[in-house]
């Protein structure tokens, strides 16, 4: 979204896929080195904030876009000023992640691993197993315990991942998942 020429193409396609019934998740993944100036990225970020079913966002990036530090008021800001959002999880590092669903609020604790060498991946693994477990349970009727296994297993397979040099090609199976759990 940094580029004029990706962003008339990300709209394209996240407007098609809005038009055949997708369900859109967005990760804003602020990187400020990349933006020409942060008021560009503020509304880039809002744009996706306004198309998005599930959104998973950084302790840092909640921050940016509502101005508190509180993640229950920030996740309140946003889900006043974009009611489309039926999901949003934000991920607080080493202190865990939360989930808002419909009136709920669930926070688990981060699972933390001695042989920790490198974050490079970890939240983008988390979003992977939050979309995974909205693919295998969908996006309707989800209680507080479905949340809370959904977050323990994201928090998990991120934790393992923060173990691994790199990021994608040592994504943990879910195996290894289970196995920390």
């Amino acid at each position: 979204m940094t580029h004029e020429g990706v962003r008339r193409a990300t709209y394209q396609a996240v407007d098609c896929a809005k038009k055949n019934g997708a369900i859109i998740s967005f990760d804003p993944n602020l990187r400020s080195p990349l933006w020409d100036t942060m008021d560009n990225a503020r509304g880039q970020i809002e744009c996706g904030l306004s198309k998005c079913d599930i959104l998973k966002i950084a302790d840092n990036e909640l921050e940016f876009m509502t101005g508190t530090t509180d993640f229950d008021r920030g996740a309140a800001v946003l889900r006043q000023a974009f009611p489309n959002i039926r999901l949003l999880n934000v991920i607080a590092g080493a202190e865990g992640s939360y989930s808002y669903y419909e009136g709920l609020r669930v926070f688990v604790p981060a699972r933390k691993l001695k042989n920790t060498i490198e974050t490079t991946g970890a939240g983008d693994t988390f979003c992977a197993c939050v979309l995974n477990y909205i693919l295998d349970h969908g996006l309707s009727g989800l209680r507080e315990e479905e949340l809370r296994e959904m977050l323990s297993f994201a928090n998990a397979a991120a934790a393992l991942v923060t173990t691994r040099k790199g990021a994608l090609r040592v994504m943990p199976s879910r195996e290894e998942i289970n196995g920390l759990l």
